[in-house]
């Protein structure tokens, strides 16, 4: 059975066509990748994301639901960040540790307990009637965390428009295009080249031969920020707007 995350992989790479353009259809098109920037703009309780363990969530939701209630506020705190470090790796649950006062082994919560941790001891007012904890499952998953992001510069050749982006190294070209959508709707109606050479809109772009220099900077001691490649669009007088 395929994984899930080979399923929207595949989603991205479908082709079916609209006039003269090929590429994934935008219109139901998901975002498989996320860098640690996009997800710390989401810090405050009415936006409220966090990544764990490679994944991102939207606890948006969840923030609704229990608005109010004293025990959101250690996640309210972290909003937007990573919080990896809550989780046990090989469980893919919140680290416990044995509990002085009771001997035995409870969840490990430094900022202390939040929605869906068990009180210390036992309590007539603690519902656990609200089946899944919000940390298992899938539920609020909405993609994977960019282990590596990169800097490129997209231009375009018609208009001279120069944007910069950071992006996920782990992202096909089609994946970039749609970030390049708010400030060009037209996105897909170019022609994407890298020192001249057209490039497959289903690869990455290590895999378009875009090399990451980022350690060959680092140990020449330069700094790799003076070059950032460029990716230049070249009109295809179609007028496609996704």
């Amino acid at each position: 059975m395929k994984q899930p995350e080979m399923l929207v992989a595949e989603s991205a790479r479908a082709t079916p066509r609209r006039g003269l353009v090929g590429g994934p259809d935008f219109e139901f098109f998901q975002r498989r990748y996320f860098t640690p920037a996009e997800v710390a703009q989401h810090n405050v309780p009415e936006d409220l994301w966090v990544s764990y363990l490679g994944s991102v969530y939207d606890l948006t939701p969840l923030a609704h639901k229990y608005k109010g209630d004293l025990l959101l506020k250690p996640i309210v705190e972290v909003a937007g960040q990573d919080i990896s470090h809550w989780f046990d790796p090989k469980t893919r649950d919140i680290r416990k540790h044995v509990d002085p006062l009771t001997g035995t082994l409870r969840y490990r919560t430094p900022r202390g307990r939040f929605l869906h941790v068990p009180p210390q001891l036992p309590r007539s007012d603690w519902a656990n009637d609200f089946g899944k904890p919000w940390w298992q499952g899938v539920h609020y998953e909405v993609g994977r965390l960019s282990t590596k992001t990169r800097n490129i510069r997209i231009i375009n050749t018609l208009t001279s428009q120069e944007h910069a982006l950071e992006v996920g190294a782990q992202e096909s070209m089609w994946e970039i295009l749609h970030r390049c959508l708010p400030f060009n709707a037209h996105a897909a109606s170019y022609t994407w080249k890298y020192e001249g050479k057209k490039l497959n809109m289903d690869y990455t772009l290590e895999e378009n031969g875009i090399r990451d220099e980022d350690e060959e900077f680092d140990y020449l001691n330069m700094d790799g920020t003076v070059y950032t490649p460029a990716i230049l669009l070249y009109f295809n007088d179609d007028l496609t707007e996704l």
